[in-house]
């Protein structure tokens, strides 16, 4: 690299360039969005079966990984190009300044960075025989250093320059050749490719996914790094990886517990912490406890605790977090809960991760040879009880469960891409509105990839039938308490005569109102005995799941809503209710031993 070639470099054009990648990156991630949702999908979701279905699944499947591959590259040739013209305007700036402050100070550059000098002249004295004084050899000195300094900074600018410039055409050169060659289609080794050796660490940390992407790229993006750079990522990124889709479970585990112990430091150094962001600490206060207890247990009796795996935290609306009973990549079966109305962040240190270890318990007995992870996911905003329980219902509405069902779906995505070895056994379960988020899920464009879903506790799942939620309706299960409130509330345009009872259970509070809307609900429907809050009843033979037995609970009380992971009994002689029990044998596969109850 010359001084002339520099200057005449022309880094808007790399600029330019940058910005056309990013709109052709762009595009292509539309198209193959479009491909997956308008072709792959389709065919998906369109009930065709048979091995040739089979042969076109697969092939439509390797056409979008391809797909998800050639994006990924696209995607990464902006940043290299920006990266390039950063670094030549820099170097380009650099060389600008040291040559006016040479010239000025009577300084000669080469084109090649040399810098001389008109050194003292004798002759030029009016006594030359007195030679070079100690004055003139001094100034001269400093000259020759001062040159000498020039000249090594003209060197760097221009080596920076020639750095800059073989590093790009490196970087652009693999692109080339992994899109002559068709490596560059293969998510697993185009990434291996790219991470190893000539790419800078600022590009790999440049390369993280967006949240969104597709699990499977996410997973075959991460496969593709060196271990230490997947340290690296997990030590310097937390928050981005410990919420990534398609990151494998132990590495969320080891992101999200740096991530939860800098999200308390960050929200514990305010002072001026909203009501809600106080909620937000106390609740990971409460989990960051939960998981010390429960290592403590594993570390005791890992028979009966399984290792707890921390797979997301984050302050976004009400908080998010999930947690796991059971590594979800190595286990035989997995259950993914998502609780409903009233839940708060800290439920993931209480109430909810509650639920998923008792459920994690009943299925260790109900089969001991199973290998079982069992996950509590907040996921979403879920609605707070405010009053009536229609009231809250009518403030959430569906677009909650609509956002929620979307990241649902994508957390489920993820569970498939990092899984090991042979398919898991999965199962989707939601409860109360939950159960609505759910069924948002399943009803999405592709599905979610469960073998099993559970309902419980539910005011309704969108959709008039099981078969819509995308598996086989013999698959899909229902838990309905009779004194269970929530699961008797009429549709929206059904609730006038519910004021009244309201009003009359305001004594008791939000609970009371809940009953007492109820109770003044007794006299049945308007229109649809069977249609609820958000469509058809899931217990009714209308629906088309299957009705496991539940006991009834206390009468008409808020408590028949939450009863559904009850023990009986305590210490060794605790048994799982019947309900407890029957969720059990769905989530090992044995949906075939359940005990049913009739169809509302």
């Amino acid at each position: 690299m010359d001084i002339q070639t520099l200057q005449d470099a022309r880094p808007d054009a790399l600029f330019a360039a940058a910005d056309a990648y990013t709109r052709l990156s762009a595009a292509f991630a539309d198209h193959r969005s479009t491909w997956a949702n308008g072709v792959e999908g389709r065919v998906d979701g369109s009930g065709w079966t048979g091995s040739a279905a089979d042969s076109a699944g697969t092939s439509l499947r390797a056409t979008t990984t391809k797909l998800d591959a050639a994006s990924q590259e696209l995607h990464m040739i902006a940043p290299i190009l920006r990266e390039g013209a950063e670094a030549f305007l820099l170097a380009q700036n650099k060389l600008d300044t040291l040559l006016k402050d040479a010239a000025a100070e009577g300084y000669r550059v080469g084109q090649d960075g040399s810098v001389s000098w008109g050194a003292s002249d004798p002759s030029g004295r009016s006594d030359p025989g007195q030679g070079t004084t100690i004055d003139q050899m001094v100034r001269d000195q400093f000259r020759e250093t001062a040159a000498a300094a020039y000249s090594a900074r003209i060197a760097q600018a221009l080596d920076e320059a020639e750095q800059a410039d073989r590093s790009v055409s490196d970087r652009l050169r693999t692109f080339t050749d992994n899109a002559r060659t068709g490596t560059g289609l293969s998510p697993g080794q185009v990434v291996l490719d790219r991470m190893a050796g000539i790419y800078s660490e600022d590009l790999v940390e440049k390369s993280i996914p967006a949240k969104g992407t597709s699990p499977d790229a996410v997973n075959a993006w991460w496969q593709g790094l060196p271990p230490e750079e997947q340290q690296r990522l997990v030590r310097n990124h937390p928050h981005e990886i410990g919420n990534l889709d398609g990151i494998p479970s132990p590495a969320r585990d080891q992101a999200n517990r740096i991530n939860l112990d800098r999200t308390i430091a960050g929200l514990e150094s305010r002072t001026d912490l909203s009501p809600d962001e106080q909620e937000q600490l106390d609740g990971f206060r409460k989990i960051k406890e939960r998981l010390a207890d429960e290592d403590r247990l594993h570390h005791d009796a890992p028979e009966q605790n399984p290792r707890p795996y921390l797979l997301a935290v984050d302050t976004v609306g009400q908080g998010r977090a999930a947690i796991s009973f059971g590594n979800p990549d190595t286990a035989t079966d997995v259950v993914s809960y998502v609780p409903g109305l009233g839940t708060k962040i800290g439920g993931i240190g209480g109430g909810d991760g509650d639920r998923a270890k008792d459920l994690w318990s009943a299925s260790h007995t109900a089969d001991p040879s199973k290998d079982v992870a069992s996950i509590t996911w907040i996921g979403y905003d879920a609605p707070q009880l405010k009053g009536v329980a229609t009231e809250s219902l009518t403030v959430a509405g569906t677009e909650r469960a609509a956002q929620g069902g979307e990241a649902y779906q994508g957390f489920l995505q993820g569970l498939r891409a990092t899984h090991e070895g042979e398919p898991a056994h999965m199962t989707a379960l939601g409860h109360s509105y939950g159960s609505f988020t759910v069924g948002q899920a399943a009803q999405r464009p592709g599905g979610i990839p469960v073998d099993d879903i559970i309902l419980v506790g539910s005011p309704g799942t969108g959709a008039q039938r099981a078969d819509q939620l995308g598996i086989d309706p013999q698959h899909v299960w229902v838990g309905a308490a009779e004194n269970d409130p929530v699961t008797h509330l009429p549709s929206e345009n059904e609730t006038t005569g519910m004021g009244a009872g309201a009003v009359a259970g305001i004594g008791g509070g939000p609970a009371g109102m809940v009953v007492g809307a109820g109770l003044g609900w007794v006299g049945g429907h308007y229109t649809d005995e069977h249609e609820l809050w958000f469509g058809q009843d899931p217990a009714s033979k209308e629906f088309g799941g299957n009705r496991f037995a539940v006991d009834p609970g206390p009468a008409m009380s808020f408590d028949s809503h939450s009863d559904y992971w009850n023990y009986r009994g305590e210490g060794d002689t605790r048994t799982p209710t019947v309900s407890l029990n029957n969720m059990a044998e769905i989530v090992t596969g044995h949906g075939d031993q359940t005990v049913r109850q009739d169809y509302r």
